[in-house]
């Protein structure tokens, strides 16, 4: 029997090391949520997902702390959407995905994690990365460590500004 670990999983499944603030606020300097902020332009953000749903899971966000799409003005979504579309740019190129699941939730109810500052979630799936170890052990196997996804997809967004 192989062991699987995934240590940095503990910390969010007990809730610890939640940081004082909103993520998204603390990344506008570049630096926040534990460096893993990818780019930050004059209206939004990318980021890393530090519990990611698989390799390469990324956060767009919009830099003013908003709940939902309807307090965004018109400059501020259209910037959010073209920085998805950065975003899927740079995972095709890096991770060759097959698909993307790009949302949003808006909401508690609706599954948002951090509901206080509204977010996309932009995650390259590939056929089958979907096993036995996710559906019977509530596990995800994520192949590459955050830090080397971090290192391909940061020259996407340098010049976000």
């Amino acid at each position: 029997m192989e062991n699987l670990w995934a240590p940095w999983r503990m910390s969010y499944i007990l809730e610890e090391e939640k940081p004082d603030g909103c993520i998204f606020c603390m990344a506008t300097d570049g630096k926040g949520a534990d460096g893993l902020v990818l780019g930050v332009g004059r209206l939004s953000l990318v980021m890393m997902n530090k519990y990611p749903y698989n390799n390469g899971h990324l956060l767009v966000a919009p830099k003013r702390h908003l709940p939902n799409l309807d307090q965004l003005s018109g400059e501020e979504m259209a910037d959010l959407l073209a920085t998805v579309r950065r975003a899927t740019h740079a995972l095709k190129k890096v991770m060759n995905p097959e698909g993307f699941n790009v949302g949003l939730n808006l909401g508690r109810v609706a599954g948002a994690g951090i509901e206080e500052h509204m977010h996309f979630h932009v995650v390259p799936r590939w056929g089958g990365d979907t096993n036995f170890m996710t559906l019977f052990g509530e596990v995800r196997v994520i192949p590459e460590h955050i830090q080397a996804t971090y290192e391909k997809l940061k020259p996407f967004f340098v010049d976000l500004q």
